[in-house]
């Protein structure tokens, strides 16, 4: 992929998102981007597992865990689900674990941060609703472009 969010940001200004910063990356790919799919999941990462198990085509997992700091919401299993089933990215609103695993996957992950601890898997969350944080609103369907720069959000697609 060879586009830039700053120049897309230049290129699109007043019609695209200028997420806030505060995500890391940690997955293999900085660069992506893609249709957004959104679960909302406090804690709970069944919603998470099941979709990475499914087919991603070029999308890109949005998951509010409401910033919490308690539990991850991805791990390397899921990671290497992800890349296998073909998403582009994960972004999470929350933790991960397992990030030298997952550094070295073929997929972009961005999130608040790492911690050991596992969510729960309680069949919990809600899936393709509307989410916001870091000062932008997630809509499924919408298009996130990322890279070392941060992150876009754009009704239609860019690229």
């Amino acid at each position: 992929m060879t586009f830039k969010t700053a120049d897309l940001s230049d290129e699109h200004e007043g019609r695209v998102q200028v997420l806030h910063p505060g995500l890391s990356d940690f997955g293999g790919k900085p660069r992506f981007c893609g249709e957004i799919v959104t679960i909302r999941a406090l804690g709970d990462f069944s919603l998470v597992r099941e979709q990475v198990r499914s087919a991603g085509m070029g999308k890109v997992l949005v998951v509010d865990n409401d910033a919490s700091m308690q539990v991850a919401m991805l791990g390397d299993l899921l990671a290497a689900a992800g890349v296998d089933n073909g998403w582009q990215g994960v972004v999470i609103n929350g933790c991960i674990r397992d990030a030298a695993d997952i550094a070295a996957m073929d997929i972009g992950v961005k999130a608040l941060a790492t911690v050991p601890a596992r969510g729960s898997r309680k069949d919990l969350g809600e899936l393709n609703v509307e989410l916001a944080f870091l000062g932008g609103v997630f809509r499924p369907g919408e298009f996130l472009y990322s890279d070392e720069d941060g992150i876009l959000l754009s009704s239609t697609a860019l690229i």
